[in-house]
C-alpha cells in the first residue's frame, strides 16, 4: 500500500487513500473528490481494499425468483418503463392463486427467497398484500419473503389506516422477512420533484426503513443513478443512507440502479458508459463504510458489467431469478429473459479471482461450492 500512496501525485487523494487504507471514515467531500479527480485504476484499488475488509475474498449470491403482482400503479415517475395504465395491453395484475402458482413452480428447488415488488395499485391495502404472504408462507414455511418497497409500503398501510410502526409489526405477523430498497430513487427533494413528484418522500422513505430496522425487519437500499443527478447529489444521498445506517445497523445491503433509457419520458437522457458505472460501484463501496455488502444487480447492468463490478468494490451477484423479472427488461436491459444456473453465477466470481458462496437474504453461507474440479479451496476447507 505504501508503493500505491506514494506514486499518488495528487496530495489530496494521497490523503483520502490513506484514511481508506487506514480505515478512517472520509467525509462527503472527500467522496466527491474521488468521484470528480480519482482515476478508475485508482478507485478499482482503493474501493479493492475496502471491499476486502468487509468480505476477504468471498462474493455472494443466492437462489431466489421474483414475484411481481401488477404493473398498475398510481403514480407517473418519469424514469419509470414499468408502469402501464388499465387496459393497455402490456398491463397485467395477477390474483393471489396465480401468485401462488409462480411458488409452487419451485417447490423441489432450493430457492431460498422470494422478492415481490410491483406498481402501486390503488384497489389493495395493507391486509390483501399482508394476506398474500401469509398464503406463501403456508406453503412453504421456510422461504424467506422480502416484499414491497417503502413506496408500496407507505400506500397499503395508509390505505388500512394504521401508522408505519403498527402496519409493519402487521405484516411481520403475516410473515414478511425483510423489505427491498426500491423506491429510494435519489434523495434530493428538488430533483424528486422532477422525476417522480407524486412519490412519497425521501424522508418518508428513511423513516419506513427506520421503523423497520427498529422492529427486527433489515431491509436493502438504493439509489437510482445516471439521470439528471449529480455528484454532490450521489454523495448527499450515500450520506444519509451512512447515518441512518450508523443509527440502526437495519441495512444488508446497497444496490446502485442504473438509469434505463428505454421506453419511458426521460429517454431524451441516454444512459452513463460503464466506466461512469464502475466508478459510482467503487465510491459506494467506499463511501458507506457501514454497510456489509454492495450488490451488483445483474439483470440491469447486464452479467458482464455485473462481474467487471467486483474488482470495483461489489461483492454480490444478487441470485438465479430464473427469468421472473420484467422490470429491467422493459426499460431496456440486455438482460430481456434474466436466469443463471448456480455454476453460471460461480464461474463469473471465479472468473474474477474470488471465492463464491452460496448465501440466505440475510448473507448467512449456506454452502461454498467447489471449483471445476470438484475440490474446495483450503480457504473454503476450513470453514
Amino acid at each position: 500500500m505504501n508503493d500505491l500512496l506514494n506514486h499518488i501525485a495528487d496530495k489530496d487523494l494521497r490523503l483520502i487513500a490513506e484514511k481508506i487504507s487506514g480505515n478512517v471514515r472520509i467525509t462527503p467531500e472527500d467522496g466527491l473528490y474521488l468521484f470528480n479527480k480519482a482515476d478508475l485504476s485508482l478507485l478499482g484499488v482503493l474501493a479493492g481494499i475496502s471491499r476486502k475488509k468487509h468480505n476477504g475474498n468471498f462474493a455472494y449470491f443466492n437462489h431466489n425468483f421474483h414475484i411481481e403482482p401488477t404493473n398498475k400503479c398510481i403514480y407517473n415517475c418519469r424514469f419509470c418503463s414499468y408502469h402501464k395504465p388499465d387496459g393497455d395491453p402490456e398491463s397485467w395484475e395477477y390474483s393471489h392463486d396465480e401468485m401462488l402458482d409462480i411458488v409452487k413452480r419451485f417447490d423441489n428447488k432450493p430457492v431460498t427467497e422470494v422478492h415481490i415488488v410491483g406498481g402501486v395499485h390503488p384497489a389493495y391495502d395493507l391486509h390483501y398484500w399482508g394476506s398474500l404472504i401469509g398464503k406463501i408462507k403456508a406453503h412453504r414455511p421456510h422461504l424467506h419473503v422480502k416484499a414491497f418497497s417503502a413506496i408500496e409500503l407507505d400506500y397499503m398501510i395508509n390505505k388500512a389506516g394504521l401508522t408505519i410502526e403498527d402496519g409493519l409489526n402487521r405484516l411481520k405477523e403475516y410473515g414478511l422477512d425483510s423489505i427491498p430498497g426500491g423506491g429510494a430513487e435519489i434523495f434530493d427533494e428538488t430533483l424528486r420533484k422532477l422525476i417522480c413528484d407524486e412519490k412519497s418522500s425521501s424522508e418518508l422513505w428513511l423513516t419506513i426503513h427506520e421503523t423497520a430496522h427498529r422492529l427486527g425487519i433489515s431491509s436493502n437500499a438504493t439509489m437510482l443513478y445516471g439521470h439528471i443527478e449529480n455528484y454532490n447529489h450521489r454523495i448527499d444521498h450515500m450520506e444519509r443512507l451512512r447515518k441512518l445506517q450508523d443509527k440502526t445497523g437495519g441495512f444488508n445491503s446497497f444496490i446502485p440502479l442504473k438509469y434505463k433509457k428505454t421506453n419511458n419520458s426521460m429517454s431524451y437522457l441516454g444512459e452513463v458508459n460503464l466506466i461512469e458505472d464502475l466508478k459510482n460501484y467503487a465510491v459506494s463501496r467506499i463511501y458507506l463504510d457501514n454497510f456489509p455488502h454492495i450488490k451488483a444487480y445483474w439483470p440491469m447492468i447486464g452479467k458482464e458489467s455485473a462481474q467487471l463490478s467486483l474488482s470495483f468494490g461489489a461483492d454480490d451477484m444478487d441470485g438465479t431469478i430464473d427469468d421472473t423479472t420484467r422490470i429491467y427488461s422493459m426499460a431496456g436491459s440486455k438482460e430481456e429473459k434474466p436466469a443463471m444456473t448456480t455454476e453460471e453465477i460461480c464461474q463469473l466470481i471465479r472468473q474474477a479471482g474470488l471465492i463464491p458462496v452460496e448465501r440466505d437474504s440475510l448473507y448467512n453461507p449456506i454452502s461454498y461450492p467447489s471449483g471445476p474440479s470438484g475440490e474446495a479451496s483450503g480457504e473454503l476447507k476450513e470453514k
